[in-house]
């Protein structure tokens, strides 16, 4: 099959709260050979591909890793929400290269609105205050590399010098990562507040789905293209 189906069928199981032994039943295989199927050990027909896809109500697409989405609909650029609904993205200059940038564009915006949302709803302002300024640092990062394409563009915009402001940045970036994490864990950074445990924050690829519409389908696809860049990385490293 592929490395991505043991990991999304186990992982659906456990969104629904369903045991092992349950849903081999249901899908009328031994718990052993579910038990296979989802450790990666064996692959499944396309038969019993079908039945899970029907069984969880998600597309064999979402199922193989080829979707983020449990519908397996592929993103188009009209199905991602303007962010201002008073101002619709153009999209015709620039050629390819301005369709990919209103489209990378919308992705991350709606990806940062929903994460936004659910930052709030750790209930911590420690975790807002890191995450927030992780963000930032991100785009000041970017934003001096795209700032050094001119070789005439002035050094002297900005108060750190180039020669230590990407690894100053870093570590900036670092730190607030550490400190949002523990915070996320409820672990208290120098006295600061925790997040608090809810309902509201239970994340499955669904809830996404229901609670922000449209918004979800970039996250969900930023996620994707993210992890495929760090697979990308790691299977080069081999």
């Amino acid at each position: 099959m592929n490395s991505d189906f043991p990991r999304v069928i186990t992982l659906l199981r456990k969104e629904r709260g369903i045991s092992q032994k349950n849903a081999a039943a249901d899908l009328g295989i031994s718990q052993a050979l579910l038990s296979h199927y989802e450790k990666g050990i064996r692959e499944c027909g396309l038969d019993f591909l079908v039945k899970t896809a029907n069984y969880y109500n998600v597309s064999c697409d979402y199922l193989l890793g080829r979707s983020p989405e449990p519908a397996g609909k592929t993103i188009q650029y009209d199905d991602i929400p303007d962010f201002d609904p008073n101002h619709k993205e153009k999209i015709s200059a620039g050629g390819a290269s301005g369709v990919m940038a209103s489209f990378n564009k919308k992705l991350v915006i709606n990806a940062l609105s929903v994460l936004f949302s659910l930052v709030q709803k750790t209930g911590s302002s420690t975790v807002l205050k890191e995450v927030s300024t992780y963000l930032m640092l991100a785009v000041y990062k970017m934003f001096r590399v795209v700032y050094s394409a001119n070789p005439k563009n002035d050094p002297n915009f900005f108060t750190v010098p180039e020669v230590i402001a990407a690894g100053s940045s870093a570590a900036a970036m670092a730190v607030c990562e550490a400190n949002a994490s523990a915070a996320a864990q409820g672990v208290s950074v120098n006295g600061g507040d925790t997040a608090k445990e809810s309902p509201d924050t239970l994340i499955t690829a669904n809830s996404l789905s229901e609670e922000y519409s449209g918004s979800a389908s970039s996250l969900l696809n930023v996620i994707k293209n993210s992890e495929a860049r760090m697979h990308i990385i790691n299977n080069s490293e081999k």
